[in-house]
Order: C-alpha cells, then structure tokens, then sequence
C-alpha cells in the first residue's frame, strides 16, 4: 500500500480488520471503524438526520447529490475545527485534534445540528430543490441552536450583537489550555480580540497543548514585566492608600496577581472587559477585582443567575454577592434583577421568596422581605413584583391561586432569594436533579463589565461568559 494508507474496516461488531492488527505492520496508517472505542467511527447518525433536517426546513422537492457533498464538506470542516471541552471529555482524558486518530466528528458532537443541515439547506437552495428558502440564515442558526439546549438560542442572539462591535476582551488565565481554546474560539466567532495574562512560555504550551496555532492577534501580558505596571500600581495606590495599602503593596499586587491586574486594564481603558475564575474561586476572584473597580452610582452590584428548565427562563437573584441582605439590599437587588431581565426581553415579575408565603409562619428573615415589599412601594417602581412567598406558589399557577390578593399576574419569572446560602444550594439543586440549564452567575452592576466564571469552568462556558463580558461593556 501508499504511504499513510487510508482503510475503512465498517463490519460491525467485528472490524474485518482492527486498528491493532493494522498498527503491528503500519504506523501510518489512518483506520476508522464502526465502532465507538476505536478512533475515527464512521456513524451514520452523522449524516442522515442533519441532512433531513437542512432539507425539511428549505421543503426540498429531493435529496440531490449536492446537497450530499455540502454535508459531507461540512463534517470534513467541523473535523478540521477546535475541539471543545465538552467534547474533548467524551475521549476520557485523550488530546483530540485533527489527525490520523480524528479525520471525523464525533456522533455525540453537539455542534453537528449547525453546522451540517445549514450546508445542506444552502446547497438545496443553489441547485433550486427548495420550495421554501430560508431568508435569514444566521437565525436559522440560532433556532437549531435551541433545538439542543433552550438557552443557546439567546446566547446566538447576544453573539450576533456582540459581532457588530467587538470588543477587546481580557482572558485572565492565558496558561491554561482550556483558556487557550476559549480565547481562540472568542476570536474565530468574530466576538473581538483576546488578551492573556501570563508568562509568555506557559501560555505558547498551552496552546500547543490544545493543538492551536498561537497568532499575533492574541495580545498577551506577563504582569511582572509589563510596561505599565507601574502606571497600574500608582492608579491602584491612589485608590487603596486610606484603606491601609502602602505603594509597595500595590506594586506586589499588580506584579503578581492575574485578576488585579486585569482590572486595572479595564478600568484604565487598555481593555474593553475580562472574564476570569477558571483557576480560582468565584468570591475570591470577585474581591481581587473589587480592589480595582466600584459599583456603578446608586447601582448595586450582584451576581444573577439564568435557570432554564422545560423550556421556561428564570432570573434568580443574589447568588454570589450578598450573603444576609437587609430590606434595604432586597429591593435593590430587585431593581438590578430587572434591568438584566429586561435587557433579556423579558417583562419582568419579581417574587421575593422565603420560607413563608404572606406573613405565615412569621421569621425574622421573612419580615425582612416584607419590609424590602415595602420599599419597593414607596420607590413606585415599574414592575409587577410581591412576597414574601413560598418557591412552589412563585412557580406555580396553581399554589398561586390560592392567594387571590397576590399582585403578580403570572407565575414570576424573576426570584429574589432571601439570603446567599439558599440561593446556592436551590441553584445548583435545580441543575443536578431537576436539569435545569443554568448560566452564570453574571456579575452586574460594576462600572467596568467583568464576568467570573464557576471554578473549573470549560472552554465553551468561558466564551461564553467572554460573550457576555463584551455584551456588557455598553449596558
């Protein structure tokens, strides 16, 4: 045979001949099978549902050979792109990147329902088999998006508003390979350019780690030799010298300390935003950058979380800042809560939960929330919103019923929670047993937009959280 001989072994269960036995005579070679545990598995899955799917939405009068070939040069390019994490964990622990041991998408790779039925509705469109062309074909996009998972709907919403104005956005942990490939995917997506922080060699082997080419676009920044450190520590001494900092403090701050000096780029104007807390966790990020940035006037920072659950979105409030709000905080974080839920397009009604529902059984943390009702009164806001009630009569039309007086005219789609502990633990239950997709928590309220991502965070959260990070800089 050739050099680097290409073999399809497609009998099922059993290989007519396995990758091993072709290994023991040819090193170069590229096997694929039908099977899951070898590299290269050849599926139809990969094919025939994505170009039923291009051809029903354009109502192709057939399935000619062109629409065929642009599936097949769709999967040929998806092979050719970044892996993310969330397919990366599928080859327990294996580098995937382009190669003899990966010529093909993966059947379980989730961006197969946008790249391939796009292709082959185009190609159905060009040879003029489609009785119903698709107009817009980036919010086509979007809706197979949300055919997988309700939220990426809204997240393709915000990346295409993002791509009329990019922006520069700080990626505070360069040495990482999932940061590597965040920040690669943030560029590739036309979102704006990506900065690093961090030694210049660990972050080219972490993308050589990742298997990505490392340009010049990607700015990068070692925080003890940067130029303008001293500049930062200075900026940051003006603002930390009555608080019991002295400059050498703050030299050391920003010499050492990725998130520090980060947000001193930011709130210097030398970047857009930043996204951190892949490395660190989220209440320790949030103080590093609080050193640096201030709340916006009369705003009130907090962090809000997206639950989205059988199709339904809720807004769950403060799940990151506060830890025992007074009634005073309460209704602000109501406010705060609004404006995100507005600038998501939804009309908010608020229900500020507890573990009584109108007075019974009287607490002390419930008359706290009656007394942030109160407040809400006296400011004559602009929302629906009551409470203090339970979290099953805040969801449930039913429960609700049952309270012919309460104010809000539809179950709430934003909850205030009553203290931080109950908003942790009732978030991530949502997500473990109920399968609840969540996002965030996002930080708002900050004169400079930061996003911190959950410890651990993978690459598509990150870019994610990067996207919303850049959506905010103007919010």
């Amino acid at each position: 045979m050739a050099d680097k001989p290409i073999i399809f072994a497609m009998a099922n269960p059993d290989p007519e001949i396995t990758p091993e036995e072709v290994a023991e005579v040819r090193s170069d070679a590229i096997v694929a099978t039908g099977r899951s545990d070898y590299p290269n598995q050849i599926n139809n899955v990969l094919g025939f549902p994505f170009i039923f799917r291009g051809a029903l939405d354009v109502q192709a009068t057939t399935i000619n050979e062109a629409m065929k070939i642009a599936a097949a040069k769709a999967l040929a390019a998806l092979a050719r792109a970044d892996v993310p994490d969330q397919v990366a964990a599928a080859f327990l622990g294996r580098q995937v990147t382009y190669g003899p041991d990966y010529i093909i998408p993966a059947p379980f790779d989730p961006r197969l329902i946008t790249h391939v039925p796009p292709a082959v509705a185009m190609a159905a469109m060009e040879t003029g088999v489609a009785r119903k062309p698709i107009v817009d074909m980036e919010a086509y996009v979007a809706r197979l998006s949300g055919r997988l998972d309700p939220v990426a709907g809204w997240l393709h919403s915000i990346f295409s508003q993002v791509r009329h104005a990019p922006k520069r956005i700080i990626f505070t942990e360069g040495e990482q390979p999932p940061i590597a490939r965040a920040a690669n995917a943030f560029h590739n997506a036309g979102l704006g350019r990506p900065i690093l922080i961090g030694r210049h060699a660990p972050i080219k082997e972490a993308f050589a780690t990742a298997g990505i080419g490392l340009t010049d676009v990607i700015e990068m920044h070692d925080t003890s030799l940067a130029e303008r450190r001293h500049e930062y520590a200075e900026f940051l001494y003006t603002r930390l010298q009555r608080k019991g900092y002295l400059l050498r403090d703050c030299q050391r701050l920003v010499n050492n300390d990725r998130n520090v000096f980060a947000a001193c780029m930011v709130a210097m104007g030398h970047a857009d935003g930043m996204v951190t807390g892949v490395t660190r966790n989220w209440t320790t990020a949030y103080e590093d950058v609080r050193k640096v940035l201030d709340a916006r006037p009369r705003r009130r920072v907090i962090g809000v979380s997206i639950a989205l659950c059988r199709g339904r979105a809720v807004l769950v409030a403060d799940v990151a800042v506060h830890d025992m709000p007074d009634a005073t905080q309460l209704a602000d974080i109501a406010e705060e809560a609004v404006r995100v839920a507005r600038r998501l397009g939804m009309e908010p009604r608020v229900a500020f939960l507890a573990y009584s529902t109108f007075g019974h059984p009287r607490g002390e943390r419930s008359d706290r929330v009656r007394e942030a009702v109160s407040l809400l009164d006296k400011r004559q806001v602009d929302f629906e919103y009551d409470g203090d009630m339970a979290a099953d009569v805040a969801l449930n039309r039913e429960a609700m019923k049952q309270y012919p007086f309460c104010r809000l005219s539809d179950t709430a789609n934003v909850l205030i929670m009553p203290a931080f502990h109950s908003a942790a633990i009732s978030t991530k239950m949502l997500k473990e047993l109920g399968g609840a997709t969540l996002i965030g928590p996002m930080l708002v309220g900050l004169t400079h937009s930061v996003q911190i991502c959950p410890l651990g965070a993978m690459d598509s959260d990150v870019v994610n959280m990067a996207a919303l990070a850049a959506y905010d800089v103007n919010g």
